[in-house]
């Protein structure tokens, strides 16, 4: 299915998955705006990005509820109706075990990580509902299938809540003609990596995903038909264990 004059808006798109995600519907003919926290770093993604269509961009802290209204109040102003929504705004830390973990940084994560995603469904499927139409696309984790001490407690435990969530949403949307799918990525190479306890070798990450890898599998899931549902997907490096 062509995603030529399709809308997509992007969480967490200014750098790593969400970036890739974002050139990979952008090549496509798909108008795609970015949202983040930073907006300099927006900026100079939509600035390095040569796509058919220039991606756009907006600020929002996916975390509070009256920034994700803002946004998606903004947005439909600006470009009307959105056909697809990625979220893909996600934090951790390096300080992983249940006896280091601050209760800030576990706050951070549940705000990013689960409540972000919440809060985003919760925005958009008002108006996918209204047209019976619509994709939503959770950027979960492997280590939202399978707890792993790679991950840590705090990301795990937000990320397993994501599943959940993005598990029901696509159950209670089926009827509206909406999908959500969620994709659970193994190790990529984002700057998400510099949060890592134990530095990650540039020998490492030459082993692991891109960014590209996920947008192109985000890619097959929004060019399918409105018949066709991609419930759960699983995209991992090609070495790496399960967890």
């Amino acid at each position: 299915m062509s995603l030529s004059g399709k809308t997509a808006l992007i969480t967490g798109g200014g750098t790593g998955i969400g970036l890739g995600i974002a050139q990979a519907l952008a090549a496509e003919g798909c108008r795609v705006i970015i949202a983040g926290r930073r907006e300099s770093v927006l900026k100079q993604a939509c600035e390095a990005t040569t796509s058919p269509i220039q991606l756009t961009y907006h600020a929002v802290d996916v975390g509070d509820w009256s920034s994700v209204e803002s946004l998606f109040r903004a947005v439909h102003q600006d470009v009307g109706a959105l056909d697809i929504l990625v979220n893909s705004a996600g934090t951790n830390t390096a300080r992983r075990r249940l006896a280091e973990l601050s209760l800030e940084d576990w706050d951070a994560m549940m705000k990013i990580n689960c409540y972000g995603s919440f809060y985003c469904l919760r925005a958009a499927m008002p108006k996918m509902i209204e047209r019976r139409d619509g994709l939503i696309v959770n950027i979960n984790s492997v280590s939202g299938i399978r707890a792993g001490m790679l991950g840590g407690i705090g990301y795990n435990a937000s990320k397993f809540a994501v599943t959940g969530l993005g598990i029901t949403a696509a159950q209670e949307a089926a009827e509206y003609g909406i999908r959500v799918t969620n994709v659970y990525p193994g190790e990529v190479d984002t700057p998400i990596l510099e949060k890592r306890p134990t530095p990650v070798s540039d020998e490492h990450r030459s082993r692991i995903l891109k960014p590209e890898d996920v947008g192109a599998a985000v890619l097959m899931v929004a060019q399918l038909p409105p018949r066709a549902h991609v419930s759960e997907l699983t995209i991992k490096p090609t070495l790496q264990m399960f967890v």
